[in-house]
């Protein structure tokens, strides 16, 4: 039987709210917005801009030009798809996506095209 994959409604670029995990007071990313950096769509995961850092050990070694590169540096790490949601441009809050189909006319023909919008507003994304 063949995996169906279901279509996600967040895409690279968009900005996005962390609406779960620990609150920003005790070190956590809730509430925190950002930029979405990569999609992941076969583990349902995305990379966000300055959420979810964490610390890698990369090994030690020189460039070409003898200059050190590796030791500890921070990275963003994904973060689950459920755990994020796509940010309202009227209200700056987090909202949940529609969709909105609307008949273009392109080279003498007409088509249907899905717009997405935000529910909470009504505006496009």
């Amino acid at each position: 039987m063949a995996q169906t994959r279901s279509k996600l409604k967040i895409k690279k670029g968009d900005l996005v709210q962390v609406i779960t995990g620990a609150k920003q007071e005790r070190g956590g990313d809730r509430g925190k917005q950002g930029k979405v950096l990569k999609v992941f769509p076969e583990s349902n995961r995305v990379l966000v801009e300055g959420i979810n850092r964490i610390t890698k050990h990369t090994k030690v070694g020189q460039s070409q030009r003898g200059t050190k590169t590796g030791g500890i540096e921070t990275v963003e790490a994904s973060i689950h798809i459920s755990n994020v949601a796509v940010v309202d441009p009227e209200s700056k809050k987090p909202t949940r996506v529609g969709y909105r189909t609307e008949t273009v006319e392109r080279d003498g023909r007409e088509r249907t095209v899905r717009i997405r919008v935000a529910k909470a507003s009504g505006k496009d994304l």
